[in-house]
């Protein structure tokens, strides 16, 4: 067995088959506590599975007969055949013994698992994607800071506070003793995702929503995606990742269509930047800038768009090839108006994308 979600999958079902709800979150914490903890053992891996699988005492039974109806033998067996002579045992193992597949096996899961962040998204099963949920997990999305109206009470603040310092200074007989001061609330800009689920951008799109609703902890997300319609997706994705997924195909009628990047542009600014979301907000456009309309309509649309956000990134996974250009008719229309343009096409290539999100990438427009 090399295949860590296949694996993590074929146990879950196993429990399901006796009676235990286990759904793909849980699934997803199981392939990532074997990819952390590294079990050598078959009682190693039946603590993974304790840990992440089961909710309540009454259902340790269930997990106890699927342990041994995969492995051949009890956790408790398994126990006491490791701790008095687990030294030993080790030495003197075979490779073509039972304990010793398992040992192999379970390493080979924990290897091929990590060689999930390097491959490209469009290059993964569903099963391989769904068990990077647990990795994708502790990335956060966070989009940078801006004043707000509100205000909060600061020893150094520049501005006197007349209504708390009056409010004060009843306690000392009318006379205002300390000068209350404040200083504006700072909170999050919006973040704002456009994301394109056409023919050739179907298989990453769905890694970026997924990574989204992972991800998003720090930043609410306004979510639409587009190919031939502009679709918003904002509340279909306030669920866990598998369950978004699944709702996120059935309101967008539209994957796998073709791309009016421009067109959809314009309706999500008429409909709503204009109106306030896209106003100061980080906008994120996921697409590889295959554009079907005409290049000179997308071109007047990200200007507008420009002027209404406070940095616009560009994810097109076709930017990691090297050599890159923007030579196409969609990207040299766009590419005066990104702040950013990271190509997050793999796991281990996500960063540059928080990083552009936050303001931590360098400001200005590619070269």
């Amino acid at each position: 067995m090399t295949d860590l979600a296949l694996f993590a999958a074929r146990f879950t079902e196993r429990l399901r088959a006796g009676g235990l709800a286990v759904g793909a979150d849980r699934s997803a914490r199981f392939a990532r506590a074997i990819t952390v903890v590294s079990p050598s053992r078959p009682e190693e891996l039946y603590w993974c599975a304790l840990a992440t699988l089961v909710s309540a005492p009454d259902q340790i039974s269930a997990l106890d007969e699927a342990f041994a109806a995969v492995f051949g033998q009890s956790p408790k067996l398994a126990f006491a055949a490791a701790a008095p002579t687990e030294a030993a045992g080790d030495a003197d193992a075979s490779p073509d013994t039972p304990s010793g597949s398992s040992r192999r096996e379970v390493g080979e899961l924990a290897s091929v698992a990590e060689r999930l962040t390097a491959r490209d998204f469009d290059e993964l099963t569903a099963s391989e994607l769904a068990a990077l949920i647990g990795l994708m997990r502790e990335f956060r999305l966070v989009t940078p800071l801006r004043r707000s109206r509100r205000k909060r009470g600061a020893a150094a603040g520049r501005r006197v506070d007349l209504r708390e310092t009056l409010r004060r200074a009843r306690r000392s007989g009318g006379e205002p003793a300390v000068l209350r001061r404040w200083m504006p609330r700072e909170k999050p800009r919006k973040l704002v995702v456009l994301c394109d689920i056409s023919g050739s951008m179907q298989v990453h799109a769905r890694a970026m929503l997924q990574l989204l609703v992972c991800a998003a902890g720090g930043a609410h997300a306004e979510v639409f995606t587009f190919a031939t319609r502009l679709t918003r997706l904002t509340r279909a994705l306030d669920a866990d990742p598998v369950t978004a997924l699944r709702r996120a195909g059935e309101e967008a009628p539209d994957w796998s269509g073709g791309t009016r990047i421009g067109a959809s542009l314009r309706e999500f600014i008429d409909a709503h930047g204009a109106r306030g979301m896209a106003r100061g907000a980080v906008v994120v456009i996921i697409s590889d800038g295959w554009e079907t309309g005409g290049a000179a309509v997308l071109a007047a649309q990200m200007a507008r768009l420009s002027r209404l956000a406070h940095r616009i990134v560009w994810v097109n996974p076709r930017t990691a090839k090297a050599g890159y250009r923007p030579l196409t008719g969609g990207m040299s229309a766009v590419w005066p108006y990104c702040d950013a343009v990271v190509s997050a096409h793999r796991l281990d290539a996500v960063d540059a994308l928080l990083a552009a999100v936050a303001g931590r990438a360098a400001w200005g427009r590619p070269a």
